[in-house]
């Protein structure tokens, strides 16, 4: 049975991370779906509008990987969803996968305490949101048990490839990675 992910975006969502995620998961053949936050048409950081699949209201739960790319105030209306947050609980518990880039990692998933005692990167200036006992790495990504982090457009590449490897394994990530011409 083909993996799920759910990649979440609110108006000023960072493109990059987004679509880079979407696109290189689907070339992994894992089930993705685009949940606008409150509506199906999102407007990014940079003005490019992304028709989501579904609003996030109408998605449902079951997923194996919840991805929440950053950009502001992207992550700042992630942040606000009580829908997100209590999903984001839902699926850390279940000890399935999430993943956050940018300021995402500090704006959404800090709060949620989530990455208290875990190792976690963001985009650099943003740590400071951080729990004192979230172990900040200067790393493109860092995975830490069913979280992955990264730290921004230039490494959205790189995180979506670690969130395949966590979904579908090694070899397919390989596949993908040699097949968008991938560096690391």
């Amino acid at each position: 049975m083909a993996k799920k992910a759910i990649v979440i975006l609110a108006e000023g969502f960072e493109e990059i991370e987004a679509v880079t995620c979407i696109d290189v998961l689907r070339r992994a053949n894992i089930e993705v779906t685009v949940a606008g936050l409150t509506d199906f048409k999102v407007k990014g950081s940079r003005g490019i509008t992304v028709f989501a699949d579904k609003t996030l209201f109408d998605a449902g739960s079951e997923f194996d990987a919840c991805v929440l790319p950053g950009g502001m105030p992207g992550a700042t209306n992630l942040a606000a969803s009580e829908k997100l947050k209590s999903l984001i609980k839902e699926i850390h518990q279940e000890n399935k996968i999430v993943a956050a880039i940018c300021a995402s990692p500090a704006v959404v998933l800090a709060p949620t305490g989530i990455l208290n005692n875990k190792s976690a990167t963001c985009y650099p200036g943003m740590q400071e949101q951080f729990h004192r006992s979230t172990n900040y790495q200067e790393k493109n990504v860092v995975v830490d048990g069913n979280i992955i982090t990264s730290r921004g457009p230039a490494t959205a590449l790189s995180f979506a490839l670690a969130i395949v490897e966590k979904l579908a394994g090694k070899e397919i990530a390989e596949k993908v990675r040699i097949a968008t011409l991938a560096s690391g």
